[in-house]
């Protein structure tokens, strides 16, 4: 057996996603499909993508934000698309990203406080790594969330 060898399993691998200026994801890896460029023709993003042959919904957690999704220089903004519950609302979704901070990273060999009082709506936990607090989103409550996120903007 190859020394260099990582079982799988002992990997807590997260993709950090930055939905807005106050929330970032935390995403397991094996759940996102891939980040997608979009030409961007506004300064919000589009409601619904167009991907390998499905339409999925894009979620804009921070339509009023400071905080860009589209690069002015390149005219492109990033998608997160999301794999869904398996028999809930969505196969998939997509997630608009907004500003900086898009990383992946191995949650095992981070230190890591919980922090429930910091839970945000949405999100079923959160946690403090380096200094910054991340969501992880409640999967089966964003169908949900899409129709709010709208009508507030």
């Amino acid at each position: 057996m190859n020394e260099n060898y990582t079982i799988e399993s002992d990997s807590r691998w997260c993709v950090l996603l930055p939905c807005s200026t106050e929330e970032t994801w935390a995403v397991p890896q094996k759940c996102l499909a891939e980040i997608v460029t979009l030409p961007a023709e506004g300064s919000s993003p589009p409601t619904q993508l167009f991907w390998r042959g499905r339409d999925v919904p894009i979620l804009d957690l921070d339509a009023d934000s400071v905080a860009p999704w589209r690069d002015s220089r390149a005219s492109t903004g990033l998608i997160a698309v999301i794999l869904g519950l398996k028999g809930g609302a969505w196969d998939y979704y997509g997630v608009a990203l907004r500003g900086g901070g898009l990383t992946m990273k191995d949650l095992s060999r981070e230190d890591i406080e919980d922090v429930p009082e910091l839970v945000s709506e949405g999100s079923s936990s959160a946690f403090r790594m380096n200094g910054e607090v991340f969501q992880v989103p409640d999967m089966a409550s964003l169908p949900g969330r899409q129709g709010s996120e709208r009508s507030a903007a």
